[in-house]
């Protein structure tokens, strides 16, 4: 680099007389056109010493581009399995299941009992008034024919009301309704999933598909929606029928798969429980071979440990990204010791016109500023690009999280000014003698 790219002082009356140059004042700040000179002059190195600039802003931009995009990410993330959890509609729900036998002594027991079948619910559904509804599922993976091909899927019968109460929207058709589940209509919802699987693009609803020798026209299809437990897996891979002409027509011995009750409020777990709990057992003559688990707690501790999970991988994350940060910035102090190597004599020369060691120092530190600038601008752009790329696949889209964007520029700028200390200590201290030698 040449000695007129660096702003130089213009020598005084006394340096033209022949006399020693009259010590110059010590300035405390730069003024705008300064400022500008030393961002030119940061320029002008990075494109003198393109290979070596071009992988130093590489490890910097890559940094930020990287805690820029996780962190956006992981929010992303958040937000996703935030709707998914609460898509599960447990809050306030209990679920009454068959209870598996550990002993061979309760496994006798249980031989005794019926299990939970349709009958069982005309004594389990008797209204409370802490109770908003009942939802009993009877479910089978069986094979379905469909334009010629088989497919095994999953059949649940379910009430009108499941729908509702479980948040499965319909995109397409109509749900199930009351006047199906009187006349045990042969009709079905078909899931999001099994639509795509089996007609792709197309409109299933007026299509039959035959389950088990019965055919059964599709009325509508679920809208898709994010997995996050068996039931919600089990409905967009499969179909929904009545739950009487499940029993008609799928199963002779009428088997519940379960039967899951919304509650008004949760502080009615407790006693609710206690009287589904009692409710079965006298129907089961006496014997206790169901269970009753609180789904709202389940669910949280689920969240609970997505929570911990997730720390787990922010750590690790922001650590990768720290280090590649890291590595930028000991390529800042080597373009900077670099430079101050080949612009030993510029300094020297500056120095013996007046420059003041503030100055020198002030110069080398900024244009490792501007360094890390650049390139955090750089990985700032690329982060932003891909977060709008993934946007669609996010439920409240994805955007750049201001936190992980200030705290990459603060990071890159703070390891610019660290790194660049030393080689700005070493341009200050230098001599004119020792340098201009």
């Amino acid at each position: 680099m040449n000695d007129e790219a660096l702003p130089l002082r213009s020598p005084g009356p006394s340096l033209l007389n022949g006399e020693a140059p009259a010590p110059m004042p010590a300035t405390r700040g730069f003024n705008f056109g300064m400022l500008w000179e030393i961002v030119r002059t940061g320029l002008v190195e990075l494109w003198a010493h393109k290979v070596r600039s071009v992988l130093t802003l590489t490890l910097l931009m890559l940094g930020v581009f990287a805690l820029v995009v996780m962190t956006s990410v992981l929010d992303g993330v958040m937000d996703k399995v935030s709707t998914g959890f609460a898509g599960m509609s447990w809050d306030g729900t209990v679920r009454i299941a068959p209870k598996t036998a550990e002993t061979s002594e309760e496994r006798k027991r249980f031989d005794m009992s019926p299990g939970l079948r349709y009958e069982d619910l005309s004594r389990i559904t008797t209204p409370n008034p802490k109770i908003l509804a009942y939802l009993p599922r009877a479910q089978k993976n069986v094979p379905v024919r469909v334009q010629g091909d088989t497919e095994r899927i999953f059949v649940s019968g379910v009430t009108p009301d499941y729908a509702q109460w479980m948040n499965r929207p319909i995109s397409l058709g109509r749900g199930l309704t009351e006047d199906d589940q009187r006349r045990r209509s042969t009709v079905a919802v078909v899931g999001a999933t099994l639509a795509s699987k089996l007609f792709g693009g197309g409109d299933p609803v007026g299509r039959d598909l035959v389950v088990e020798g019965v055919p059964f026209r599709i009325i509508g299809v679920q809208a898709p929606g994010q997995i996050f437990n068996d039931e919600n897996y089990f409905d967009a891979n499969g179909i929904l029928i009545p739950l009487e002409t499940y029993m008609d027509r799928m199963d002779a011995t009428h088997k519940l798969s379960q039967v899951t009750v919304k509650l008004r409020r949760q502080e009615d777990m407790g006693g609710v429980s206690a009287a589904l709990l009692g409710r079965v057992r006298q129907a089961h003559h006496g014997i206790e071979d169901v269970e009753v688990v609180d789904l709202d707690a389940e669910s949280a501790k689920s969240y609970q440990n997505f929570l911990e999970q997730m720390r787990g991988w922010k750590i690790v994350l922001l650590s990768l990204a720290g280090t590649v940060l890291l590595v930028g910035g000991v390529g800042v102090l080597s373009v900077m010791l670099i430079s101050f190597s080949d612009r030993r004599f510029e300094i020297g020369l500056r120095k013996a016109l007046g420059a003041s060691d503030h100055e020198i120092f002030i110069q080398f530190l900024l244009e490792a500023v501007v360094l890390a600038a650049i390139g955090a601008l750089l990985g700032t752009l690329g982060g932003g690009l891909l977060c709008q790329a993934l946007s669609a696949n996010f439920p409240y889209g994805l955007v750049v999280n201001p936190l992980g964007l200030l705290t990459a520029w603060v990071v890159a700028l703070t390891l610019a000014v660290i790194f660049g200390l030393y080689p700005a200590f070493r341009a200050m201290r230098l001599s004119p003698m020792e340098a201009m030698r």
